[in-house]
């Protein structure tokens, strides 16, 4: 954020939402705390929950840790709701499950060996 200090938002935050398009109280106010939070995470920063109430806070011109218990609850199911619609990140395919292949090479042909086998034959 560029210009006038917003309440509880640091450094790192304020790089974070410069990163996302959000340089102003402004653009803030025009996206809205939920919005804020999911373009940082989109853009593949990590941000705790707190910064969600922190960008609250700052719209309201409050302390985050002051945010009411409700209205921080309205928060989490307003991100969940928005974050349910979005589709997968781009570039990175969603996580699926994992294989893995096997392939046989010509010196792999030959008989293979048990666990309690012995490489030179019987003992």
């Amino acid at each position: 954020m560029t210009g006038t200090k917003l309440r509880n938002i640091g450094p790192k935050s304020a790089a974070w939402l410069r990163q996302v398009g959000l340089r102003t109280q402004e653009d803030l106010e025009g996206v809205g705390a939920v919005e804020a939070f999911i373009r940082v995470k989109r853009a593949g920063f990590r941000p705790s929950l707190n910064l969600l109430y922190a960008l609250e806070g700052a719209l309201l011109d409050c302390h985050w840790q002051q945010l009411p218990e409700d209205r921080r609850a309205e928060l989490l199911v307003a991100y969940d709701a928005a974050a349910a619609l979005l589709p997968p990140p781009r570039g990175r395919p969603a996580a699926g499950p994992v294989t893995t292949t096997h392939t046989e090479r010509e010196e792999d042909t030959g008989p293979s060996l048990n666990l309690f086998d012995s490489p030179g034959g019987e003992d």
